[in-house]
């Protein structure tokens, strides 16, 4: 029996650590985003401070995405 291959992958396997880093924390920001609109919404009065909380948020969770984004090159 003769096995060959059908598809053959070609590239580096770190591109799709670069994906599946970015995926988690894009799914984060969405979630917080919707959440303080959400929050916003509820009670008028204290959206500046949930948008304020909600800038901190993101920075955070950007920081994780650049973090595996860095991490995968460096370890490639």
């Amino acid at each position: 029996m003769d096995t060959t291959n059908i598809a053959e992958m070609s590239g580096n396997i770190a591109t799709i650590g670069y994906g599946l880093a970015t995926l988690g924390p894009g799914i984060g920001i969405g979630i917080l985003v919707g959440k303080t609109a959400e929050s916003t919404a509820r009670q008028p009065e204290v959206s500046a401070t949930l948008f304020r909380n909600m800038i901190l948020g993101i920075a955070f969770v950007e920081v994780l995405a650049l973090l595996g984004i860095v991490a995968g090159l460096i370890l490639t």
